[in-house]
């Protein structure tokens, strides 16, 4: 065991959890109605809760164990065998499942963005629960647990695929499943709706900034130079989009809006993350710089042109900017071409293919739309029992 390395992924977990609570739950609760901003908080809150008994349960050792190229097997499930001493690398094995629990949690809470403000509870959970066991958790052992997308005997490719810290394992995994429930869902009764508190989305987009330093950093496992360079490229890939998104939407409106410019960081983070580990500062500089254009690009395609109501742009954000950093990285000489994008094929048909059919079987047991009162009534209120203001609109 090596103390700098464990210590420096102590505090990347604390990091990537940050991400979700509170990052992404005000990031997206601030971009839906007041009267649904306490069951965006219930989603993600919930969402980080279930998806860690699920993970010491089943979803590690779906994803880390000593399976087949498919599939981790059952040999960890409840950390069986993982003990204080047992290491993974440098670091304490309990500390790299704790690490990888928070990636468990953040990606099905992404999808949240999609379904906002007209979804039953109960299909939340229930549908995210079996997500992150059967979608989410194969795909990690496709590629970050030696199974068939990571090279050598017995793998699709013979090149691993090059995903440092999640542009498929998450972002595209999260963006694909986003669409298709928001295709199943059908769009809100009323859209075009301007986020409540722009200030929340800022703050949420600001924790989320600094929480993907453990995102990102910590994929590294170890405290040294590889993981100083990932935060840094994460950084200016960040800072850049941000950039770049604001002066497109002032070339196009006029005017460049605070919610704007906060979702060209996420793109930016988004686009860098799988590239993090390969990539050097003028690389991430051209990878935030497209991103924020073309993510902004995208939002308009999916909800104008395709008439989709992924109501906070998961897909054009984190799926299409994930996948554009995993096709970075070939163009940039860092990965086989066949790898990269045979592996979003793959990844992508498996992800489109099981979260349909969970979404089918889930709303078999629970309605998947609350009644078309509940949603005039927001929420909060009807299915929590709680509201967030006085007068909440």
């Amino acid at each position: 065991m090596n103390g700098a390395d464990t210590a420096w992924i102590i505090v990347a977990t604390a990091l990537v959890l940050f991400m979700t609570l509170p990052g992404l739950a005000l990031f997206y609760g601030g971009l839906v109605r007041a009267r649904n901003v306490l069951s965006v908080f219930m989603q993600c809150f919930a969402i980080a809760c279930l998806m860690s008994v699920l993970w010491l349960a089943f979803g590690y050792t779906i994803a880390f164990g000593d399976g087949n190229a498919y599939w981790g097997g059952l040999g960890k499930a409840f950390l069986n065998g993982v003990g204080a001493d047992s290491l993974s690398g440098t670091i304490p094995e309990i500390l790299f499942f704790a690490f990888q629990m928070t990636f468990a949690i953040i990606t099905p809470a992404l999808i949240v963005g999609a379904y906002v403000e007209r979804i039953s509870f109960g299909f939340v959970m229930t549908f995210s629960g079996l997500w992150m066991l059967l979608c989410y958790a194969p795909v990690v052992h496709w590629i970050w647990g030696g199974g068939l997308l990571a090279g050598g005997e017995g793998a699709l490719f013979a090149d691993a695929v090059n995903d440092f810290a999640g542009g498929i394992v998450v972002h595209e995994t999260a963006g694909l499943a986003a669409l298709v429930i928001a295709v199943v869902l059908g769009g809100r009764r009323k859209k075009n709706v301007p986020p409540h508190n722009p200030g929340f989305v800022m703050l949420g987009a600001g924790m989320l900034w600094v929480g993907w330093f453990g995102f990102n950093g910590g994929s590294q496992l170890a405290a040294d130079g590889g993981a100083a360079m990932a935060l840094t490229v994460t950084h200016l890939s960040a800072a850049t989009a941000s950039l770049t998104w604001a002066a497109w939407e002032r070339i196009k409106y006029g005017k460049a809006s605070l919610v704007g410019m906060v979702t060209g960081t996420i793109a930016g983070l988004a686009s860098i993350t799988p590239a993090s580990g390969s990539v050097g500062p003028i690389e991430a500089l051209i990878i935030g710089g497209i991103a924020g254009i073309m993510c902004q690009e995208m939002c308009w395609v999916i909800k104008e042109w395709l008439n989709i109501d992924d109501t906070l742009d998961v897909f054009a954000v984190h799926g299409i900017g994930g996948m554009f950093g995993i096709i970075m990285l070939a163009l940039f000489g860092h990965a086989s071409w066949t790898a990269q994008l045979g592996g979003l094929v793959v990844v992508g048909v498996f992800t489109l293919v099981v979260t349909f059919v969970l979404v089918k079987l889930v709303a078999l047991v629970f309605p998947i739309r609350v009644s078309e009162e509940d949603e005039i009534t927001g929420l909060d209120l009807a299915s929590h029992g709680e509201r967030a203001y006085d007068h909440a609109s």
